[in-house]
C-alpha cells in the first residue's frame, strides 16, 4: 500500500522510506492497524488546508508527523505498543494538553499518562473519533485550549 502516493506535494518524499522500512518490521496485526493509522493521519491533514504540507520522521524509532512549515500543530508518533498484548498506539507531546482534552470528549478510550491513546488489534478503530483528536494535535497551535473545534 503506497499511502505517500495520496498526499502529491503535500507531505516530504521521505514518506516512503517509512512507510516501507518501519511497518515492514511489525507482525501483523499491528502492521496493518498502523498502516490504517497513519491513512488516516495524512486524510486529515489532507482535509485541513492550516496543516500545510506534513513531514514525515522517525521520532525515538516510531514513525512521526509533523506540520513543519506552518508550525500548525505539534507532532503525531505511532508504534506498536506490546506492553498490554498486541496493542498499538499514537503519541503526542506530553507537554500539550491534548491527552487531557481527549480524555474529557472521549473517556471511554485508553489512554497512556498524558502523551497516548492505545488501541486494541481487536477492536475495531473508532475513526470519526481518532480523525477529530488527529485534527486536534495537527492544529494545536492555531486552537490551543479549543476542545471541540473541527
Amino acid at each position: 500500500m503506497n499511502i505517500g502516493m495520496k498526499l502529491g506535494q503535500r507531505i516530504k518524499p521521505n514518506i516512503l522510506m517509512i512507510e516501507e522500512i518501519m511497518f515492514d518490521k511489525y507482525p501483523e496485526p499491528v502492521k496493518s492497524r498502523l498502516i490504517e493509522l497513519c491513512s488516516l493521519i495524512l486524510e486529515v491533514a489532507l482535509s485541513i488546508d492550516e496543516v500545510g504540507e506534513l513531514e514525515e520522521t522517525l521520532k525515538w524509532g516510531q514513525p512521526s508527523y509533523l506540520p513543519s512549515k506552518t508550525k500548525s500543530g505539534t507532532s503525531i508518533r505511532i508504534d506498536a505498543d506490546t506492553r498490554f498484548g498486541l496493542d498499538y498506539a499514537l503519541y503526542v507531546n506530553c507537554k500539550t494538553n491534548l491527552v487531557e482534552n481527549w480524555r474529557e470528549l472521549y473517556p471511554a478510550l485508553k489512554y497512556g499518562s498524558n502523551r497516548s491513546v492505545h488501541f486494541s488489534v481487536d477492536d475495531e478503530l473508532e475513526k470519526e473519533k481518532i480523525k477529530h483528536m488527529i485534527a486536534m494535535a495537527l492544529t494545536y497551535f492555531l486552537n490551543r485550549g479549543a476542545k471541540n473545534k473541527l
